[in-house]
């Protein structure tokens, strides 16, 4: 039986449509453009409450507040999975750039079970597709 390519499209969308749900990185070295050489310079961790936490990183060479963002999500990431939690939800980032240095305060929850949002890491699959992209983490 030969099948349409519309509806193996299709079906491809609705199956994949579960996982809209979660944000992730792109990983598998998606980023290889050899002019991008950032120097990842820092991640402090700060227990806000329970589950709520702020990370504060410092990097040189981003292209844009996206890559703060970026290295401020693996840290999330990360940090779930040492707590031994399973995902984490973006609450907010701030991205300043001074002289060449980057400063991003990102704040996520962290918690075991998905949480409601649009904003929501998968932190087992975040965190290896950071490595895949060379992003270091907590």
């Amino acid at each position: 039986m030969i099948q349409s390519p519309v509806l193996s499209t299709g079906l491809s969308l609705a199956l994949l449509g579960g996982l809209s749900a979660c944000e992730m990185t792109t990983g598998v070295g998606a980023d290889r453009d050899p002019s991008f050489a950032p120097d990842y310079i820092s991640i402090d961790t700060r227990l806000l409450d329970d589950d709520l936490v702020s990370f504060l990183v410092v990097m040189k060479g981003a292209r844009s507040k996206a890559d703060v963002a970026d290295y401020a999500k693996c840290a999330a990431a990360q940090y779930a999975l040492i707590r031994g939690y399973g995902f984490a939800r973006h609450v907010r980032t701030n991205v300043e750039e001074s002289d060449g240095l980057w400063r991003g305060d990102a704040v996520y929850t962290v918690s075991a079970a998905l949480p409601q949002g649009v904003l929501t890491l998968d932190a087992e699959v975040v965190v290896e597709n950071c490595k895949d992209d060379g992003i270091p983490t907590v």
